[in-house]
């Protein structure tokens, strides 16, 4: 079931996110979030009242979603960024789908008019989740991100919410 994450889940939140910076390329990062980082991340968030929503099976943390500003300059207030991390042991069952249809209903309650998604472009996964969902390719930036020894290129969907 989806429900608003609390402070209890980011120990399983940092055990996801984390597993995707050391074995994915759906974070261009490098180096494992600590829970004190977590934690700034999940205060901060409360605090601009974003969605911090999680996918609990059986108590478990399955996966996490949010979303956020797009960028930090006043005219892109009508549009959010969305994350989405499933745990690797429940992907292919739905989660992402499910976390994915809440937070556009969230983000269309809330007013904003575009949901963006910046995806690795190797990662046909979310790309086939958001097409699902009628999120349009809007453009590749390529060879932006460097991990694993390869250049990576960056794919940017985006779905208008009204309408």
């Amino acid at each position: 079931m989806i429900r608003p994450m609390t402070q209890d889940d980011l120990y399983d939140v940092v055990d996801i996110y984390n597993h995707a910076i050391e074995h994915t390329t759906a974070v261009y990062t490098y180096d494992p979030v600590m829970i004190t980082e977590r934690l700034v991340w999940f205060t901060e968030k409360l605090e601009r009242e974003e969605p911090l929503l999680v996918y609990d099976i059986d108590s478990h943390v399955a996966g996490f979603a949010t979303y956020g500003s797009f960028r930090d300059w006043p005219a892109y207030r009508y549009t959010v960024e969305h994350s989405i991390y499933v745990d690797p042991n429940y992907q292919g069952r739905g989660v992402a789908t499910q976390l994915l249809t809440e937070l556009i209903h969230l983000a269309r309650k809330a007013g904003y008019h575009t949901m963006v998604a910046g995806i690795d472009a190797e990662n046909s996964a979310s790309i086939a989740l958001h097409q699902k969902f009628n999120f349009r390719h809007c453009g590749t930036v390529t060879e932006v991100g460097h991990k694993f020894g390869r250049w990576l290129d960056l794919a940017f969907y985006q779905l208008h919410l009204e309408g």
